[in-house]
């Protein structure tokens, strides 16, 4: 690193024109070892001279070629010198390399142990090229939004050898540990996680059984198995995960709860919720991943038409009322609860919420973690709330009466209420609050809108290959007449690299029911759930297959997703 006097030199060679200009390249200069970071990044950040002069003066200082980073293709870097580790630690971005020879791209062309630590990490020699600060900076940021070009670490054949060569010879009793023992486990599991993350699986499960262990990623909607490593190790495994999880290792009769925080950038972590259940073979650990930086609330990308958009719309937009969302486990409910109070969520309105867990962290929304051993349930929480002042209440789910009734009283009363229960239509919602015990007339003045959804698997927009159907088939299949003249161009699944068996990521398929005088009327009549629903149909309502279908039309997915999600 450059010298005070050195730094001193480089203001006056810069014309740079502020005060005691030595004094204060030292103070930056002692921040920067402070905070660990760059010291180029806190000259640029405090703007005593531009990305450019300083990118200028260090060339003519240290005779180093300067490059244009936004030349490089950041896709073609090869992932394999893209250690997260080193990059952060050092500021510096590996660009490519050229025979035995590794060329990385900096703004600091003093740090020379950034080309120390790179080379001994892979064998190879090191060369420094000129960059400027702020390109270098966007570089690296770019590449930490895009995680799948960092190396978080793929599980091989070769990890499970490891574990396998670990084992031979530490047969351990159970109740010790020894962390270098213990060491490949810690890797492993490093790496199973990261791979999750990395492959956008929202749950994980470690599976022991009689003769197998068995690990499996849920990725969209579907779980894939991804590894089987020795059933030897099933303990372990368990103990690691539940160490992490802050849980207690003693007890494997019961299961318990826990959460982990896995740090996957300078700044960004990724919480975790952990489950452990005995099984005959073992604990069973099941991860929830809750990446809230992954979650879109936008509702646009939700998947929602234009219509059903206008609808849940112009329900936020009302002072008082109740928006209930309805779907099995996994259907996108917290999302499009949170896409809703988002829209709310401004300086001018009080919103508090119930939920268990708190999977998305919202900031100006005051929420709350049920915890029904300390007796914090959502009938309590939202008693609470009510004497809060609130504009917006929104609870996790209404599992009782008595959570149902306090939730209809706050919609009845000037506030907005929000919440979820798990029904299979969004008429069965209302008869399912019917069969409660709620008072009829209490539904039917109190709820504004209905929203049930599933979640479909999108088709790969790089291998999706057009599906034949003949046209008098349609209409057996479930296309209206509007949809057909429309025209109906299907596709189906074909697979390659940039996907999985198909398909990636996933849309919602929504059924959105609006309170309407009619259905109040049926509701008061202890009308039943087909009733209903036959006449939200005939005042435009797009049942949950109808939807899929129009999503099927529009290529978004296929057929046998629509299939698999609409059940019929």
């Amino acid at each position: 690193m450059a010298t005070a006097t050195q730094l001193n030199g480089l203001a006056s060679s810069l014309a740079v024109s502020f005060p005691d200009k030595e004094q204060r390249l030292v103070e930056l200069y002692q921040r920067s070892k402070q905070e660990q970071r760059a010291f180029t990044s806190v000259l640029v950040e405090n703007e005593l001279l531009s990305s450019k002069q300083l990118a200028d003066f260090c060339e003519s200082q240290f005779g180093i070629p300067l490059l244009d980073l936004d030349a490089i293709e950041l896709s073609e870097i090869p992932q394999k010198y893209l250690n997260e580790k080193l990059i952060f630690k050092h500021h510096v971005l590996p660009v490519y390399s050229q025979g035995q020879t590794l060329y990385v791209a900096m703004a600091d062309p003093s740090n020379v142990t950034a080309l120390e630590d790179f080379g001994f990490s892979f064998g190879l020699h090191v060369e420094a090229l000129l960059v400027e600060e702020n390109k270098l900076f966007n570089a690296i940021q770019s590449l930490v939004d895009d995680s799948a070009n960092l190396d978080l670490g793929e599980i091989s054949d070769e990890d499970i050898n490891d574990l396998e060569v670990s084992e031979e010879g530490s047969r351990l009793d159970e109740q010790q540990t020894n962390k270098q023992d213990d060491a490949p486990i810690v890797v492993y599991i490093n790496k199973i996680l990261m791979d999750a993350i990395r492959r956008g699986a929202s749950d994980l499960h470690f599976e022991p059984y009689e003769h197998k262990y068995r690990i499996r990623f849920r990725i969209d909607g579907l779980l894939h198995e991804i590894a089987s490593p020795p059933i030897n190790l099933a303990n372990r495994f368990s103990a690691r995960l539940k160490v992490m999880a802050r849980m207690d290792i003693a007890e494997r009769r019961l299961p318990q709860d826990g959460r982990i925080k896995l740090k996957t950038g300078r700044n960004k972590a990724i919480d975790m919720r952990v489950n452990s259940l005995p099984t005959m073979w073992g604990e069973k650990i099941v991860i929830r991943i809750l990446d809230s930086s992954a979650a879109k609330l936008n509702i646009d990308a939700l998947g929602y038409d234009e219509q059903q958009k206008k609808l849940y719309l112009d329900a936020l937009a009302r002072p008082q009322g109740m928006i209930l969302v309805t779907g099995p486990t996994g259907s996108g409910k917290t999302v499009s609860l949170y896409t809703g109070l988002s829209i709310l969520n401004t300086s001018e309105i009080n919103i508090s919420t119930a939920e268990d867990p708190v999977e998305i962290n919202l900031p100006g929304v005051n929420q709350v973690q049920i915890n029904n051993r300390a007796g914090l349930s959502f009938a309590s929480a939202l008693r609470a709330f009510l004497r809060q002042d609130p504009d917006v209440v929104m609870v996790g789910e209404i599992r009782d009466l008595e959570t149902a009734e306090i939730s209809i009283k706050a919609a009845q009363t000037g506030h907005l209420v929000l919440s979820t229960l798990h029904t299979n239509s969004a008429a069965e919602t209302l008869t399912r609050m019917l069969n409660m015990g709620v008072p009829a007339f209490n539904i039917a003045s109190s709820v504004s809108l209905i929203i049930a959804q599933r979640l479909a698997r999108r088709l790969c927009e790089h291998c999706k290959k057009p599906k034949i159907i003949e046209a008098h088939l349609l209409p057996k299949i479930g296309f209206n007449q509007d949809q057909i003249s429309a025209g109906v161009q299907l596709f189906e699944p074909e697979g390659c690299d940039k996907c999985t068996g198909g398909y990636k990521g996933r849309v919602g398929i929504y059924e959105v029911m609006p309170m309407s005088s009619a259905i109040a009327k049926l509701i008061m009549e202890q009308g039943n759930s087909i009733q209903i629903a036959e006449q939200a149909i005939t005042e435009g309502m797009y049942s949950l297959r109808m939807s899929a279908l129009e999503k099927a039309r529009l290529g978004v997915t296929s057929l046998a997703e629509v299939e698999r999600v609409t059940n019929v």
